[in-house]
């Protein structure tokens, strides 16, 4: 290996740097944009012009931490699906709770098939095409 491969290969390592903060870092993320959504629904059409403050904050703050998820080499389908999936959830069950937003069984079963293409698409992240 060449000097240059191998300071390449240094190089991604620093980069792509340890997954498990990666994934707590799409987490944090995830969060921010349920704070966001949330918000959103609470500013009653910016009724309530206070609450623009948590949506552009949490959005601002959401896309820059899920562009650092991507730069720390998380694959991009992967990063996109399971903060979609689990902000879906989670904003789901948290409008239920402060809104009294209906969720059914239908709306369960298909979290439960949401759950079901993450767990696949995370598995399929991890094998050589």
């Amino acid at each position: 290996m060449s000097e240059i491969e191998k300071r390449d290969a240094r190089d991604g390592v620093r980069k792509r740097g340890n997954m498990a903060i990666t994934w707590l870092l799409l987490f944090v993320t995830i969060g921010c944009e349920v704070v966001a959504t949330l918000s959103l629904r609470a500013s009653e059409g910016f009724s309530k012009p206070l609450w623009a403050i948590p949506v552009i904050a949490g959005y601002v703050v959401c896309f820059w931490l899920l562009s650092i998820v991507l730069e720390r080499g998380m694959p991009t389908a992967l990063a996109y699906g399971v903060w979609s999936c689990v902000g879906i959830i989670l904003t789901a069950f948290a409008a239920r709770l402060l809104f009294h937003d209906p969720l059914n069984a239908k709306m369960l079963a298909g979290m439960a098939i949401m759950i079901i293409g993450i767990i696949v698409m995370q598995s399929g992240a991890h094998t050589v095409a």
